[in-house]
């Protein structure tokens, strides 16, 4: 029992780390970085096609509006508190079960 309970605190670890760590760093990679959007990025496509669409312009609360705000100022508290949360619960399952 006791080596179960190790696992699942080694998948709720990973899980939160997943949260604080890997989201940012995910949406870095897309494009959408401090200092703006990269160019010929994943990022500059989604801006581009939000920009036609919504006749050149990108709206706000759009997801690339978010994304760029999760790329220049990093997750609010609430999303990494929300982020840790679920994904803290669900790394402890998966960690129990098959770790």
């Amino acid at each position: 029992m006791g080596s179960k309970i190790a696992k699942a605190i080694i998948g709720t670890t990973a899980g939160v780390g997943l949260a604080l760590y890997g989201v940012p760093a995910c949406v870095s990679a897309l494009g959408f970085t401090a200092a703006g959007i990269a160019a010929g990025s994943i990022a500059a496509k989604m801006m581009s096609a939000a920009a036609i669409a919504n006749n050149g312009g990108v709206a706000a609360g759009s997801i690339v509006a978010v994304l760029q705000s999760v790329g220049a100022a990093g997750l609010p508290v609430a999303a990494k508190i929300g982020l840790s949360s679920t994904l803290g619960w669900l790394g402890g399952q998966v960690g129990a079960l098959f770790f």
